[in-house]
C-alpha cells in the first residue's frame, strides 16, 4: 500500500481529531463541539473510502464494527453504572459515603488518599472502568462540599485506575500482553512494576507536597453510615473479583431495597432514578457505538496493516524495535480506543519484533501494556475518560489537563527505551 493510499486508509482518525480538537481550540470552548458530531463528520467521511463495495455494504461495515462484542460489554455497564449512580443519589448515598470520608481522611491527605485508593482497587479488581464507576460518583459529590476543581478529583481516580489497569493480574491488557508474548504473569509484572513505579510516587508526591489547598469541614450531625453500604458493597465485591455487570446489579438492588426501607424514596422513584441514569449516559453510548464503527471502517481500509508495515520496514536495532513497539500499540490504541484491542492486534508483529532483537519478552508485553495505558489516558475519546465525564457531568478535555501519571508512564516508556532498563 502507497503513501497516499495508506494516508487515505488512516484519514478519518485524523478528521475526527480535527474536527473535535481543532474546532473546539477555534471556538475557545470544550464543549462547543460534542465529540459524537465530531464521530458522525468522521463515520460519513469513511463511508466513502472504501472501495470496491456498494453503500449498503459500506454500512455494513460500520455497523459490525458497532456492534462488536467489546462494544456491546462496554454499553451494557454504561447503562447499569448510570443507574447505580443515580439510584444511589436519590437514596442518599453518595452523601453518606462523602460525610464519612470527610470525616476519615485529613484534608491534606485528601488527594494522596484517593490516588491511593484508586491504585489499590483497580489492581486489586483489573478493571480501570470498575475502579472509575465505583469512586467518580463520590470524589464528584465531594468536590462540590470542599468547593475544589471536580475536574482535579477525577483526574486522581482515573490516574490511580490506570496504575491498576495496567498491572493488574487480573486484567485483559496484562492477559492479552503476557499470552501474546508467552511470558509469565509475574515475570512482566516485575519488569513492568519497575517501569512505572517512579511515575507512581511522583505522582503521589505531587498530591502530597503539591500546592494544593483542601478545605474540609467535618459535618456535626450523624451521619447515616448504613446509606453508604451500596458503595462499600460495590467495592467489595469488585475485589471478590466478580464480574463488573454482577456487582452493578448488586449494587443497584441493595441501593433500591435500602432506599425503600429507610424512606428514601417510593418504589415509582426506582424506575424514575434509572430512566435518569440510563440518559445521562445516552452521548456516552452514541459515541462508543461510533467509535466502534469508524475503527472498522479504518481496519478495513487498510490503515491497521499500513502501520504495521510501514513502522516494521526498517527496524536495525534492539532500541529501534522497541521503539517500533510502543509506537505501533500507541498510534493502533489512539486508532481503537480500545487498550486490550489494540495490544492484541500488534501482539503477532511485538513477538516477532522480539525474536529478531532478542528482547526479553517480559518487556515487550510491558512495553504494550504501559504504552496502551498512556494513550488511552490521552484520548478525550476512550471508555474510561468518557465514563469519568459523564459521571461526573464534565468534558473528557477538562479531566485530561489533570491527568499526571499517564503522561508521566509514557516519560517512563521512553526512559525505559532509552537507557535500555530494566538490565535483568
Amino acid at each position: 500500500m502507497g503513501l497516499k493510499r495508506g494516508f487515505i486508509a488512516l484519514s478519518p482518525v485524523v478528521i475526527l481529531l480535527a474536527v473535535y480538537l481543532i474546532g473546539s481550540l477555534l471556538a475557545g470552548d470544550f464543549y462547543r463541539v460534542p465529540i459524537a458530531v465530531a464521530f458522525v463528520v468522521a463515520a460519513i467521511y469513511g463511508l466513502f473510502l472504501l472501495e470496491g463495495y456498494n453503500f449498503q455494504e459500506r454500512i455494513g461495515v460500520f455497523s459490525k464494527g458497532a456492534a462488536n462484542p467489546d462494544i456491546m460489554y462496554m454499553i451494557w455497564i454504561f447503562c447499569l453504572a448510570g443507574i447505580f449512580a443515580s439510584s444511589a443519589k436519590a437514596m442518599g448515598a453518595v452523601d453518606a459515603t462523602v460525610a464519612l470520608t470527610l470525616r476519615a481522611v485529613p484534608s491534606q491527605f485528601l488527594p494522596a488518599g484517593i490516588f491511593i485508593a484508586a491504585c489499590f482497587i483497580s489492581m486489586a479488581i483489573g478493571t480501570s472502568v470498575g475502579t472509575i464507576v465505583a469512586l467518580t460518583p463520590v470524589v464528584t459529590a465531594i468536590s462540590s462540599q470542599i468547593g475544589c476543581d471536580t475536574a482535579w478529583l477525577v483526574a486522581i481516580v482515573v490516574g490511580g485506575a490506570f496504575f491498576g489497569d495496567n498491572l493488574s493480574f487480573i486484567s485483559d491488557t496484562t492477559i492479552a500482553a503476557t499470552q501474546s508474548q508467552g511470558c509469565k504473569m509475574s515475570d512482566k509484572f516485575n519488569t513492568n512494576f519497575i517501569i512505572v513505579l517512579p511515575a507512581a510516587l511522583l505522582t503521589l508526591a505531587l498530591y502530597l507536597f503539591g500546592n494544593y489547598t483542601v478545605e474540609t469541614t467535618v459535618a456535626t450531625q450523624s451521619v447515616e453510615w448504613f446509606k453508604a453500604i451500596p458503595y462499600l458493597l460495590v467495592i467489595v465485591l469488585a475485589l471478590c473479583g466478580i464480574n463488573v455487570l454482577v456487582v452493578l446489579l448488586i449494587g443497584i438492588v441493595v441501593t433500591d431495597a435500602i432506599g425503600l426501607t429507610c424512606n428514601s424514596f417510593e418504589w415509582l422513584n426506582i424506575f424514575t432514578a434509572a430512566g435518569e441514569g440510563i440518559n445521562s449516559m445516552c452521548e456516552l453510548i452514541l459515541v462508543t457505538l461510533l467509535a466502534g464503527g469508524v475503527m472498522a471502517i479504518v481496519r478495513e481500509a487498510g490503515g491497521f496493516d499500513y502501520l504495521i508495515d510501514k513502522l516494521t520496514s526498517k527496524v536495525s536495532s534492539r532500541r529501534g524495535a522497541e521503539c517500533v513497539v510502543a509506537l505501533l500499540t500507541g498510534i493502533t490504541n489512539l486508532c481503537t480506543a480500545n487498550n486490550t484491542i489494540a495490544i492484541l492486534t500488534v501482539g503477532s508483529i511485538a513477538r516477532d519484533l522480539s525474536l529478531r532483537f532478542s528482547i526479553p519478552p517480559r518487556k515487550t508485553a510491558s512495553l504494550m501494556d504501559t504504552a496502551s495505558c498512556f494513550v488511552q489516558g490521552m484520548i478525550p475519546y476512550g471508555a474510561q475518560l468518557l465514563m469519568a465525564a459523564g459521571l461526573a457531568a464534565i468534558s473528557p478535555i477538562d479531566i485530561m489537563l489533570h491527568l499526571y501519571y499517564p503522561f508521566l508512564i509514557g516519560v517512563m516508556v521512553v526512559l525505559s527505551i532509552i537507557f535500555q532498563y530494566p538490565k535483568r
